[in-house]
C-alpha cells in the first residue's frame, strides 16, 4: 500500500473540517443582531465565544504541527474577534494551513514527534495523534455551536456531508467557495 492511502484519512478530515466550518460560519452570518454574542447554555457561553475558542485552539495545534513557536501566545486574547466576518476570515486561513499540512503528510511525518508548549513544560506527541485530537476537538465544539443555533432564528446546518462520494450533491457551494472540486475531495 502506498503512503498515499495511509494518510488519506487525515486529508479527508482536513477537507471535512474546512467545509464544515464554511457551512457553520455561513449559518452564523444569518443570525439576527445580538444572537451571535447572546448568552447560551454550552461549554462556552455564546456562539461567539465557542467559535473564537475553535480558532485559537486551531492556531495553537496547527502551528505546533508546522513546527512553529506560537505556543501559548495563541491564547493571549481569549476572544480575539468580536465580529463574525473577521473570525471567519481567520478560520478559513488556519483551515487552509491544516489542509496544506495534511496534503503533504507522509507516514514518516505522521509519526514525527511534535513539541507542544504547555505551562512549565513541553508536551511531546506523535503528529498523527495531534491530528486526531485536533479533529475531535473541532467536531466537539462545532457540535456545540450547532446545538446553540437551534435556539436562534437560524436553522442549524447539516455538517456531515463532506466525506463520502454519495454526498457530492450536497456540498457544491462549499467546494466552490474554496475553489475545490470533487476530484480534490475524493482522491
Amino acid at each position: 500500500m502506498s503512503h498515499f492511502h495511509l494518510v488519506r484519512s487525515f486529508r479527508k478530515l482536513a477537507y471535512n473540517n474546512a467545509l464544515a466550518n464554511i457551512r457553520l460560519h455561513r449559518a452564523c452570518a444569518a443570525l439576527l443582531p445580538g444572537e451571535f454574542e447572546a448568552k447560551r447554555v454550552s461549554f462556552f457561553p455564546s456562539i461567539k465565544s465557542t467559535l473564537n475558542h475553535i480558532l485559537t485552539v486551531d492556531w495553537f495545534y496547527v502551528d505546533a504541527l508546522e513546527g512553529g513557536r506560537l505556543g501559548l501566545k495563541a491564547f493571549d486574547i481569549e476572544e480575539p474577534y468580536d465580529r463574525l466576518g473577521d473570525l471567519t476570515a481567520q478560520q478559513v486561513e488556519v483551515d487552509g494551513r491544516l489542509v496544506a499540512f495534511c496534503e503533504k503528510l507522509t507516514p514518516d511525518v505522521a509519526v514525527r514527534i511534535v513539541d507542544i508548549e504547555r505551562t512549565g513544560r513541553v508536551q511531546r506527541e506523535r503528529a498523527d495523534d495531534v491530528l486526531n485530537h485536533l479533529f475531535q476537538h473541532q467536531t466537539h465544539h462545532r457540535g456545540q455551536v450547532h446545538a446553540m443555533l437551534a435556539g436562534t432564528s437560524v436553522t442549524p446546518p447539516q455538517l456531515d456531508e463532506f466525506v463520502v462520494a454519495d454526498d457530492a450533491r450536497f456540498r457544491g457551494g462549499e467546494l466552490a467557495t474554496l475553489g475545490w472540486d470533487e476530484t480534490k475531495l475524493m482522491r
